[in-house]
């Protein structure tokens, strides 16, 4: 056998995970040579499906939103807590109630809240089991479960480079090293001790320029980081960390408990292309603006925690936590939880931070997490969707509305249309960067407004106030298929970061601020011309002012300096869509009225779950069919994404499609066209 051979024989039946280990390979048991020596060479991932969930964020971290019930509830968020070991961190969101930290090494009924130096509460009933997609909660109604209260919990699963977690009991020696398996050097530490009452002790790599390792923070308390020799020692290493021989993290005969978080450098290996970091421990210093500091962690993030760390802190020293599930708004209001406190959220119509493509920056002149000059610590966790989808149910949904008040899609919804059926009525736009109950229209030109009645729910997907009669479509982010960007205009040219890991075939864009046309851009007409999502114009030519005359590419769009793309001070968002194998398809076709039209879209077999067609070598709607409402071979309804016009029905217009759909003989125009189809969802 030669090394060639080999070399692809070997790779053929292993794949690379975050920890370095080889692990068995995808399903098909063989990559081919050509697979093999993409990894080799650090190429992109051959196929996500096959990679081992460890490498994904969405299987190591998760931000669930629950309503207590009372009696004991299942919550599956897709960490595996039963094999793999982590922790649970909850809080009652709308009171006094604390946080309660439940963790696998000490045990189902061992509990610490992270705003009291108490020692373990023993308590059979409040996580009565890790399982392998979350865990349950039991009917203990302080602080967890009670009936009919908002819940917001936070689980970390173990994973070298992302999260671990050591017991140990102390013996007062100085220096003494503590081993773990974090595999890399940990980026903050918070260290408890568990059978008598102290507080919780926090080691942050970036506390003081320095770095020294000598000072150390309070997570119960509004306190400053200290130097003081006796706490922590020299610096953690990626095996060990070091405690001294004090009551604090290692007195004689004590049990403690650490919880230990890496600091991604660009050698987290993670994602798809496996080169990717998820979590990110760093520093900031304040500058008292409403423009404030910028922090490039090189992702988006969906959790953060922050903390002042030096002398005048003004209103206090609390930590915060922010998530993107309860809502961290771009321009809009931020609620905040602080784990040195028992309080409900504060903070949720001020704009503190927002989050961008590629980290976050802050936004609210205040002593809390900008106050001028001031150092703050900060650890960031990467959002999810880092691979690329083989199911539209995953991804996407269509629900018929009637009764209900929810469109149950089964996933976080990151963007939702709507629109009433049988009346006319505006196709409502919403997402969660900009927050639930903010909407723009596609059909209008009106600026972003508020008030409106959807709200995106953590698990399930978007609520409505009241029963709604009409039509839900919903995206989720991911890899490769779609993607959300908030951005401010600069008047000048530029491009604008996205995470969409591919090129995006399709683009909407609008300025939220003011009343503009959407601006959309789609591979068929290229760079040099420009369609309007609320009006039925072909593609017009557009100067340079629009996309710079610039394909996208994989990691950034170019945007001119027009004032409906790029106004100086202005904020805009843009909605990105991609070809996923087997998921959505993006393209184009010529078709002839009075004859059929095959448009093969790559699915398996089904009828697709939702078709947008617009012709654009000339007039033509933008017009929407979906599975939830039909799409059969027969007559079809359709909905006008840049009309207020009620469903049309009678007309046969599309008919399914082994791999995708036919366009009916009789009915579309004859010209060109662009489509966007996603599969069948069930």
């Amino acid at each position: 056998m030669t090394t060639k051979d080999f070399t692809a024989n070997v790779i053929s039946a292993t794949k690379v995970v975050p920890d370095g280990n080889f692990k068995t390979s995808k399903a098909s048991g063989v990559w081919d040579i050509n697979e093999a020596l993409d990894l080799i060479k650090g190429g992109n991932w051959p196929n996500a499906a096959n990679i081992d969930p460890a490498a994904f964020v969405d299987a190591l971290f998760s931000t669930f939103l629950y309503d207590g019930t009372g009696s004991n509830l299942e919550i599956n968020n897709g960490i595996d807590l039963s094999g793999s070991g982590g922790l649970v961190w909850v809080k009652r969101r709308n009171g006094s109630d604390g946080h309660w930290l439940v963790d696998t090494e000490r045990g189902l009924n061992k509990s610490l809240q992270s705003h009291s130096a108490a020692a373990n509460n023993t308590n059979s009933d409040q996580i009565v089991s890790f399982d392998s997609d979350g865990f349950t909660l039991g009917n203990r109604n302080e602080g967890q479960n009670y009936s009919g209260l908002p819940y917001v919990s936070w689980t970390f699963r173990k994973q070298p480079k992302f999260f671990d977690i050591v017991t140990y009991t102390g013996n007062g020696n100085t220096n003494r090293t503590i081993s773990h398996s974090l595999g890399s050097v940990p980026g903050m530490i918070i260290v408890k001790k568990t059978n008598a009452a102290k507080n919780w002790y926090i080691y942050h790599r970036g506390a003081h320029a320095s770095n020294s390792g000598n000072y150390y923070g309070v997570l119960n308390l509004t306190e400053v980081f200290y130097e003081n020799t006796n706490i922590w020692g020299a610096n953690p290493t990626s095996s060990v960390f070091t405690v001294q021989g004090n009551d604090e993290n290692n007195g004689d005969g004590e049990s403690y408990v650490a919880y230990l978080f890496a600091h991604n450098n660009d050698d987290g290996g993670f994602g798809e292309p496996g080169d990717q970091d998820i979590i990110k421990c760093g520093t900031y210093t304040g500058n008292n603006s409403t423009t404030g500091p910028v922090i490039d962690l090189g992702f988006e993030p969906q959790w953060i925690f922050i903390k002042h760390i030096d002398s005048g802190g003004g209103g206090g020293d609390s930590s915060f936590i922010f998530d993107n599930m309860r809502g961290v708004a771009t321009g809009g209001g931020d609620p905040s939880l602080s784990p040195n406190a028992a309080q409900d959220e504060q903070n949720a119509s001020n704009d503190m931070l927002d989050f961008n493509a590629s980290g976050f920056q802050l936004k609210r002149a205040n002593s809390n997490v900008n106050g001028d000059s001031k150092n703050y610590i900060y650890m960031a966790i990467r959002r999810g969707g880092m691979q690329t989808p083989t199911a539209a149910s995953d991804v996407f949904e269509a629900t018929a509305m009637s009764s209900s008040s929810l469109a149950n899609t089964g996933f976080a919804v990151d963007m939702s249309i709507d629109s009433v059926r049988a009346s006319s009525s505006s196709n409502f736009i919403n997402d969660r960067l900009r927050g639930s109950g903010v909407y723009m229209n596609t059909d209008g030109t009106t600026a972003e407004q508020t008030g409106g009645s959807r709200e995106f729910d953590s698990n399930q997907g978007v609520i409505y106030t009241s029963a709604f009669t009409g039509i839900n479509w919903a995206w989720k982010r991911a890899r490769g298929y779609f993607d959300i960007v908030a951005y401010s205009g600069t008047g000048s040219n530029r491009t604008v970061a996205h995470n969409l890991g591919v090129a995006p075939e399709m683009m909407w864009v609008r300025g939220r601020d003011d009343s503009y046309n959407w601006s959309v851009y789609h591979s068929a007409t290229g760079n040099t011309k420009y369609l309007e999502l609320d009006g039925n114009g072909g593609a017009n030519t557009a100067s340079a002012s629009y996309w710079q005359e610039t394909d996208p590419t994989s990691s950034v769009f170019s945007v001119g300096n027009r004032s409906s793309l790029n106004r100086s001070g202005e904020n805009f968002i843009a909605y990105l869509f991609a070809t996923a194998t087997g998921v959505s398809k993006v393209g184009s076709f010529s078709h002839t009225n009075g004859s059929t039209t095959d448009v093969d879209c790559g699915f398996t077999g089904d009828t697709p779950s939702f078709v947008l067609l617009k012709r654009y070598n000339t007039t033509g709607s933008w017009v929407v069919f979906d599975s939830a409402r039909g799409i059969v071979a027969g007559n079809d309804s359709f909905l006008k994404l840049d009309t207020t016009d009620a469903e049309t029905t009678g007309n046969d217009v599309i008919d399914p499609l082994s791999g995708g759909f036919q366009v009916a003989s009789g009915f579309l125009a004859t010209g060109d066209w662009i489509f966007y189809a996603i599969a069948a969802t069930s």
